[in-house]
């Protein structure tokens, strides 16, 4: 099954981007697929993309190569820091809780939920802190920050 939303306007409101990664993970869950395509008319005329607000850093995972680029630096991380980080940008906007998160990206959920809170810190420190990537939801769990701008390259 295939999904086409047109769509009108130069912008979307954030209710229709969360719509719009809900009905994805829907169609997902059954093996369809999702396309949003501005309408004809727009598609001539579409705008350039915006321009890279200053002071926000890009960070380009290599799935291939498992290998993550920040300003096109290498930056090494664990294959587990790898995993969350990809697995956080796949989902984007989606609220996790440590649970989820074993789950997901560990396989399991035998362990402590502090292990979590210490992939976390450990990938918030090597990412410095002029970057945000990761938002603490309290009470809640994790999710990937409004502001990060990370770019998912399955190759090299």
């Amino acid at each position: 099954m295939t999904l086409n939303i047109p769509l009108t306007g130069d912008a979307l409101p954030p209710q229709a981007h969360r719509l719009i990664e809900a009905v994805r993970e829907l169609v997902e869950a059954g093996q369809g697929s999702v396309a949003v395509e501005p309408p004809p008319a727009a598609r001539a005329t579409a705008p350039p993309p915006p321009e890279r607000a200053e002071g926000t850093v890009e960070v380009k995972l290599l799935t291939a190569s498992r290998q993550v680029l920040v300003e096109g630096e290498l930056l090494p991380l664990t294959r587990l820091e790898f995993d969350l980080l990809l697995f956080l940008a796949d989902h984007p906007r989606r609220v996790f809780s440590r649970t989820q998160l074993l789950t997901a990206v560990w396989g399991y959920e035998h362990t402590g939920e502090r292990t979590v809170d210490v992939h976390v810190r450990r990938l918030r420190v090597k990412m410095g802190t002029q970057l945000p990537l990761i938002t603490t939801v309290y009470g809640v769990g994790y999710r990937l920050a409004d502001e990060a701008r990370i770019v998912v390259l399955p190759h090299d």
